[in-house]
């Protein structure tokens, strides 16, 4: 069975990088540029699981996270971002309820990793 995981961020390289590595491991990627695009998307299909950067102009990670769980509680969703201060991944996992936190830059073996227990594949 093929997982989907739909990968939100405003640089399209991170998704391409993103792409390679888990297409690599038979988890099928698509990409949203912008929150809004991503909520848009959802309308029409329903990924397997979300990774969602927090830094991103028009509509951050932090409201587009609360409008994705507004539309679908139970897709899990990992937040990615560059910032590794103890207090956003607190306010990520604790607070807002994230499934998982990724700080950029990931390793291959880590993405890999996080994605397959996001999906429940470990």
């Amino acid at each position: 069975m093929s997982h989907i995981v739909m990968v939100v961020d405003d640089e399209p390289d991170t998704i391409d990088l993103v792409r390679l590595v888990l297409e690599s491991e038979d988890i099928d990627v698509i990409g949203a540029n912008s929150g809004p695009e991503c909520l848009k998307m959802l309308d029409a299909s329903r990924p397997d699981a979300i990774l969602l950067d927090l830094m991103m102009p028009e509509m951050d990670g932090w409201e587009t996270f609360h409008k994705i769980k507004e539309k679908d509680s139970t897709i899990p969703v990992s937040m990615l971002t560059v910032k590794s201060q103890e207090f956003d991944k607190m306010l990520g996992l604790h607070v807002l309820k994230a499934d998982d936190y990724i700080t950029k830059p990931f390793g291959r073996k880590e993405l890999v990793e996080r994605t397959r227990a996001l999906l429940g594949l470990t």
